[in-house]
């Protein structure tokens, strides 16, 4: 593992994404995302994700200049098409149209369709936190799980991201419907690490905590075991219904890579708005204190709320360096141009 200044590991990805054909604007903003994803500790879907990206891009699975459209809208809800633009900015957009039909009404609602993958959903609840306002949203994706019960792959891992604003630091869920997703259980590969629980089945349908095991026999184990599976099958049919869009046995025949014509659902609301600013604030406060005030198994080691170590780790990237992974880094300059690319 190597440490990369912030900005460096920005500039060198969105280089990267202009020579894969994007405009400056596009690659820059999406290059910011992928970088910020990395600092915050998401390696799986920051630098990791480029060369994938980039192969997409490559492909023409997504279309680099595509712009979201508006299908309709009925009173704060929006429906929108992707028109499989990239996932980031698609996203993006209909993260800043539910803020704004939030503010006029209190709440938001804005579905996307056929779009690509956004990359760390999380991201998108951080950035309405940072505006004061509560989201949730999520994501459908192609099968690559599979339901409780199954050996194949019928279910999407789903990402779900919930998101509440606090002064103190933000709270922030962002969960895929695996117990591991794929991207963690490349960086634990990466780093020659086994998980800290089991995540998924071995090829003799094995429980196991062997990153590459689970890779190889693509049986993840559903967050919850069968709740999970549940779970995940409401997220994809509510997804998909109300964008009229793509649910994850659709996906499926697309067949162009990870998450493209999924379906996302974002819901925004306005504390403000909705007249309980400060309740919300004493309320999120009281219970931050109180998980810290947790007796831990560990001793001398915190119990965090979710959200909080990331902030903790922004920080440390910021100041120290990037951690990336030596051999992906080299990879992804080598798509910039090289190192010393201007």
């Amino acid at each position: 593992m190597n440490r990369v200044p912030y900005q460096e590991l920005e500039d060198t990805i969105a280089r990267a994404f202009v020579k894969a054909g994007m405009s400056e604007t596009k690659a820059r903003t999406s290059a910011r995302f992928h970088a910020e994803a990395s600092c915050d500790g998401v390696y799986s879907h920051g630098l990791n994700r480029v060369p994938r990206f980039v192969d997409y891009l490559l492909k023409g699975w997504v279309e680099p200049e595509a712009e979201p459209v508006l299908v309709r809208q009925i009173g704060p809800i929006e429906v929108l098409d992707g028109q499989r633009g990239p996932g980031i900015l698609n996203a993006l957009h209909a993260t800043d149209r539910a803020l704004e039909l939030a503010a006029d009404h209190g709440v938001g609602i804005v579905a996307l369709r056929n779009t690509t993958h956004w990359m760390r959903g999380g991201a998108f609840g951080w950035r309405a936190a940072d505006r004061g306002k509560v989201m949730i949203a999520w994501t459908n994706t192609e099968s690559c799980m599979p339901a409780w019960g199954g050996t194949d792959t019928r279910l999407g891992n789903n990402p779900l991201v919930m998101a509440v604003p606090r002064a103190e630091g933000h709270v922030v869920l962002d969960m895929a419907m695996s117990q591991y997703s794929y991207g963690k259980l490349q960086t634990t590969r990466l780093r020659g690490a086994q998980l800290p629980y089991a995540g998924g089945f071995d090829s003799d349908g094995t429980l196991t905590t062997d990153p590459g095991a689970i890779e190889a026999s693509r049986r993840i184990l559903p967050t919850g075991f069968w709740k999970g599976s549940g779970l995940t099958i409401l997220l994809d049919v509510l997804a998909a219904a109300l964008s009229e869009g793509s649910a994850t046995h659709q996906i499926d025949k697309i067949d162009r890579g990870s998450c493209t014509g999924c379906s996302q659902i974002f819901l925004a609301f306005d504390p403000e708005r909705l007249g309980s600013a400060e309740h919300l604030q004493d309320i999120v406060d009281g219970m931050a204190g109180y998980v810290n005030g947790s007796t831990p198994t560990e001793p001398g080691r915190k119990v965090t709320y979710p959200g909080q170590n990331t902030l903790t780790t922004r920080l440390e990237h910021r100041k120290n360096g990037v951690i990336v992974d030596a051999e992906i880094w080299q990879e992804v300059q080598a798509l910039a141009g090289g190192p010393q690319a201007v």
